[in-house]
């Protein structure tokens, strides 16, 4: 059992047995069960998420790497190569959107630190901003309810932290992914198992050693230390590069922050090591994130601004085979997440009791 107290008042436990399986409580997020399988001799497992009352489950293939074992994404579906292409390249004309975040609590309070485009000449920017705002609505949801702390807006007005520069960069990083899921729906219909070297950190990090920078966005609440040795936060919606690969034996990456909320967060342009597994989960999160958008994009196409897809591209998708042998989502998630919280709560009463005890003897 792992209990952690972050610097800005967030709590997590986690439970994993050497078998994988794994149950995580967060406080004010959504915490999971997750359950391992075999697939072809691959190792799989499926996670069922529960977040305030809403159940969803998650694929991933098992990896081990650098004395890490990494869970990294796999998609339950996959769209047609068309699909793909009508999401990866210009759109026929740019289009605006009405997001109605307007009115929301969590868009008045972050308005320092993010703007949604003006319009978008594709799906990447699109995509760049369902993630970013998806990840503001949870992270302020999750203070509110947990009564952590957050970033405060400067005290002068301007720009958005979150520069047109650095969602430039983000929306790369979004076409990027788009075409690695194209090409693993190619080796699923052809019955070829992906590599999770290609589809996880391995290839990111060989990306950085060959001078190609990827960036991350943060995905949930994160304590972590910069290069002066000092411990900082990072929480939903902050931005991440990678510019430089790490040694071969190392357990941890250097990281470059590019955006930031304040606060108690790592300041921009510090310098943080974060570790292999906690990097997989951005990259985890960001592939989500375009999951969940491209479905968003498939069911509202042609409405609210968004452009029709054509009449060739098929709407139609194909179940993972991976994903249609894993064992059905967890029906007792939602109770053994709250009971690992209270196992936890009260080993910390008894440990917190023993050292007082000794203090006195």
């Amino acid at each position: 059992m792992t209990v952690q107290h972050g610097l800005n008042g967030g709590h997590r436990v986690m439970v994993e047995d050497h078998s994988h399986n794994r149950t995580v409580y967060q406080r004010g997020r959504a915490g999971y069960v997750q359950h391992p399988y075999s697939y072809r001799g691959h190792d799989y497992a499926r996670r069922t998420y529960v977040s305030h009352g809403h159940v969803y489950s998650r694929n991933y293939m098992g990896y081990p790497y650098r004395g890490a074992y990494l869970s990294i994404y796999a998609p339950g579906v996959f769209y047609s190569p068309f699909f793909y292409g009508w999401a990866y390249n210009p759109w026929a004309a740019p289009i605006t959107f009405g997001w109605g975040f307007a009115g929301s609590p969590w868009f008045g309070f972050y308005g320092y630190y993010f703007a949604p485009y003006a319009s978008y000449p594709s799906a990447a920017y699109w995509l760049t901003d369902y993630m970013i705002s998806t990840d503001l609505q949870a992270d302020y949801a999750a203070h509110t309810e947990a009564g952590e702390e957050d970033g405060a807006a400067p005290a002068a007005a301007g720009p958005p932290m979150l520069t047109p520069e650095i969602k430039q960069q983000i929306s790369d990083e979004v076409k990027s992914e788009l075409a690695l899921e194209n090409q693993e729906a190619t080796l699923a219909s052809h019955q070829v198992d992906a590599d999770p070297g290609s589809s996880g950190i391995d290839r990111l990090l060989s990306d950085a050693a060959k001078g190609k920078q990827h960036v991350f966005v943060v995905g949930a609440s994160l304590d972590v230390v910069d290069n002066t040795q000092t411990e900082c936060s990072l929480t939903d919606g902050d931005v991440l590069a990678l510019q430089t690969a790490p040694p071969p034996d190392a357990q941890s990456v250097d990281l470059l922050v590019l955006a930031s909320k304040g606060g108690q967060e790592c300041p921009k342009q510090a310098t943080v090591s974060v570790a292999l597994a906690d990097l997989q989960e951005m990259q985890n999160h960001m592939r989500e994130s375009i999951d969940q958008g491209l479905q968003e994009l498939q069911a509202k196409q042609g409405k609210d601004g968004l452009p029709k897809l054509p009449s060739t591209v098929p709407t139609q998708t194909a179940e993972a085979p991976y994903a249609a042998i894993a064992p059905p989502p967890d029906p007792n998630a939602a109770a053994e997440i709250q009971q690992q919280a209270q196992q936890a709560d009260q080993s910390e009463k008894e440990v917190t009791a023993e050292a007082s005890a000794g203090g006195t003897q």
